[in-house]
């Protein structure tokens, strides 16, 4: 049994009659008619691919085939950030670059082929790099605060002679829901877009909303995509419906043009309808009238190009239906092939696209003396004398950016301020405006700045200036930056290097928003590093690796910096000085990824910890030396990857772990170094201690949950025995 919305074409095609010849660009209309069979047959395939259990994906495109105007109004050298509903836009592009067969591609995609062409088998996704596709998961608008950074960075790459991908006078178009348009992520990409408008920043942005009036099973209001996004000051609109398929080409090139122009944010609001429903497995009778779905045959954007090539002269309706069927044998055909294309076939073969590492490389360059060096600083950091961890920092940032005409340093506060804390502070002055500037305050923005800047060529540094702060935009991180290289088998990366400020034990200052010790959102992201260190030297150093990495092998990295320790100057008693350290020159000290730090060589105790509880076990250990116990403190330094093999020579030496975790027990650090000597064969006796399970609260009754020196020494003594 075929489709219904395939014989309501075929039977209404069978009762027309050709019209007279029109005035009407004829040769737009059949590439785009071929265009629009090409993915609706993709979606009939697909269906039946998933019927004989051999297909993986079946949310279409049908109904939505009108995007295929959009693709014509646009270059193929345009980055495009799609919409999953996009089979016509990417099947229309597909034909303005030679040698690249679409159905191929999407084929290979539903069965999950690892000769696709940008997962290679992992997930179907709209991508191809030859067509200037990057491919994205779409959901809940995930995407658009990228695509507002990619808009945002190519004028800036051009400006700081960053060679990016694509022409500096490129158009980013990017496509969604109308559903998805009611999503935080969504309200916030558009505000982003026009805050930077309104100060006269380029932002040569097409939003695509292909508005269906559903979303799954969910009406949208009739006349809300105008009402919400019509009239915002700064965003140019223009409107098109999918049932004319003249118009839609006329419009979408207006609009196109206009971005291109005017280097500013334009919505086109395209008017689609949905087809066969949410995906293969929606039963859309049980919440849509036959009446109702029926009926919307009718605006079928397919049926309406079909209609105008036939109204005007342009082919014979048969000549039509012949090419309609001509389509369907080709993408069969097309088909049989990639169910006999190979499939991925070991774990390691699917993470390799999200676990490059290439250790040598990496040490090359952060310990390589950067270029002009002299020029950057009036005085060598180094020959400063001791500095604090804030210090040490900012340091390093100046050193990064005078390293690489690329680096970006931004964020809230972080400009003019020089930071909240004064870690970024001067670095404007020295680098100027373009390099470091302010943002607004809103995370996800800050986030997908720095993912479109990381595609643009640029490494981007973002600061994040709580860990709570940081939960509201978690997604751009887990969702995006995590997924790119997996989702395109890395040839698209996000390099950058997220600077958070968090933990707990501040003095003077706190509460939940500025004191959280939870990172448990940020310890399961494949291929993600973090990064957490407790020292000024080992801070200075492992921003160097972070940023190599993200360099070389294109590595989302989370630098987690202790709030605590940012001034902090002594260790055992006032005055000692015992928490500053001097700056380590290029070359001088080096820290791997994945490496810990060892403090001391004792036989009686292997205390593993990291950032403030690095100075805490540190006094501890002191006390019991004191007492005859002696204990090495073991700083994780990198919470992912975890320094395992570290951690168990540390274990084996002494027999006793206790693990000193300042993030909470549910969730926290500590349970995945338990687990890692456990797995790795550990017999010895093993404790933790962490803070509670609870939000930090203000004054002195913060000290009631986290974690406190008198509670890791009684575990201590109590291990040792």
């Amino acid at each position: 049994m075929g489709e219904p919305v395939d014989d309501h074409f075929r039977e209404t095609l069978a009762g027309w009659s050709a019209g007279p010849p029109g005035d009407v660009p004829a040769e737009e209309l059949l590439a785009l008619f071929d265009s629009q069979a090409g993915s609706r047959h993709l979606d009939f395939q697909a269906r039946e691919l998933g019927k004989r259990g051999l297909g993986f994906y079946s949310i279409g495109s049908s109904g939505h085939e009108s995007n295929a105007a959009v693709a014509a109004a646009l270059r193929p050298s345009d980055p495009a950030l799609l919409h999953y509903r996009s089979g016509g836009f990417y099947v229309r592009r597909a034909r303005q670059v030679p040698g690249v067969d679409p159905l191929r591609d999407v084929l290979l995609g539903v069965v999950a082929s690892a000769d696709e062409p940008i997962s290679a088998g992992r997930h179907k996704v709209f991508g191809n790099a030859e067509l200037s596709v990057i491919p994205q998961t779409s959901t809940i608008a995930s995407h658009l605060p990228r695509a507002v950074g990619l808009a945002f960075s190519l004028g800036r790459a051009a400006k700081l002679g960053i060679t990016a991908e694509w022409p500096a006078d490129s158009v980013v178009v990017c496509s969604f829901g109308d559903a998805s348009a009611n999503h935080s992520t969504a309200a916030g990409a558009i505000n982003s877009a026009l805050h930077c408008a309104y100060q006269g920043l380029p932002m040569p942005l097409l939003l695509v909303c292909e508005d269906n009036g559903i979303g799954i099973s969910v009406r949208t209001p009739g006349g809300w995509i105008e009402t919400s996004l019509g009239d915002r000051p700064g965003l140019e609109r223009f409107a098109a419906d999918g049932s004319d398929p003249v118009r839609c080409l006329q419009v979408a090139r207006r609009a196109a043009e206009h971005v291109r122009e005017h280097r500013s944010p334009a919505l086109l609001h395209l008017r689609t309808v949905r087809l066969m429903g949410h995906a293969g497995s929606d039963v859309e009778s049980a919440y849509r009238s036959r009446t109702e779905i029926t009926g919307d045959h009718a605006r079928d954007p397919l049926l309406a190009t079909a209609k105008a090539l036939v109204d005007n002269g342009i082919r014979t309706p048969q000549q039509v239906l012949e090419h309609y069927e001509a389509k369907r044998a080709e993408v069969a055909e097309r088909a049989e092939d990639a169910l006999g294309r190979r499939k991925l076939t070991s774990a390691a073969e699917v993470m390799s696209a999200i676990h490059r590492h290439s250790p040598v490389a990496i040490a090359a360059r952060a310990t390589a003396v950067p270029p002009g060096r002299d020029e950057t600083f009036d005085v060598a950091p180094e020959t400063e004398g001791p500095l604090t961890l804030a210090q040490s920092l900012n340091r390093s940032l100046a050193e990064e950016l005078g390293r690489d005409p690329g680096v970006l340093v931004f964020g809230e506060d972080v400009a003019r301020k020089g930071g909240v804390y004064g870690v970024t502070r001067g670095l404007r002055k020295r680098f100027g405006g373009t390099r470091v500037f302010d943002t607004l305050l809103d995370e996800q923005s800050i986030l997908g700045t720095a993912l479109g800047a990381g595609i643009s060529g640029m490494l981007p540094i973002p600061e994040i200036q709580y860990l709570a702060y940081l939960h509201n935009a978690a997604d751009q991180l887990r969702g995006e930056g995590s997924t790119l290289s997996f989702f395109s088998d890395g040839r698209y990366r996000n390099p950058m290097v997220v600077r958070i400020a968090g933990y707990g034990y501040q003095k003077g200052f706190g509460g939940h928003f500025h004191n959280d010790d939870s990172v448990t959102a940020l310890r399961d992201l494949p291929g993600v590093v973090l990064a957490s260190p407790s020292r000024p030297d080992d801070a200075a150093a492992m921003l160097r690796t972070c940023v190599a990495a993200a360099r070389e092998d294109g590595r989302v990295c989370a630098f987690l910096e202790p709030i605590a320790l940012y001034h902090t100057r002594d260790l055992h008693e006032s005055g000692d000085d015992g928490w500053l350290a001097r700056y380590p020159a290029p070359g001088e000290h080096h820290v791997p990824i994945g490496r810990a730090r060892l403090h001391g060589t004792g036989r009686d105790l292997t205390v593993v910890t990291f950032g403030n509880g690095l100075p805490m076990s540190l006094r501890v250990a002191e006390r019991l030396r004191r007492s005859g116990i002696e204990a090495r403190v073991l700083d994780l330094r990198w919470l992912a990857p975890l320094p395992v093999d570290d951690v168990l020579e540390a274990a084996a030496a002494t027999g006793k772990v206790l693990v000193v975790d300042e993030t909470r027990r549910s969730g926290g650090v500590s349970e995945g170094v338990v687990t890692a000597l456990v797995d790795g064969g550990f017999r010895g006796a093993i404790a933790r201690v962490t803070s509670e399970d609870s939000f930090i609260p203000l004054g002195a009754a913060a000290y009631r949950v986290l974690l406190d020196e008198d509670t890791i020494e009684t575990a201590a003594r109590k291990l040792v025995g």
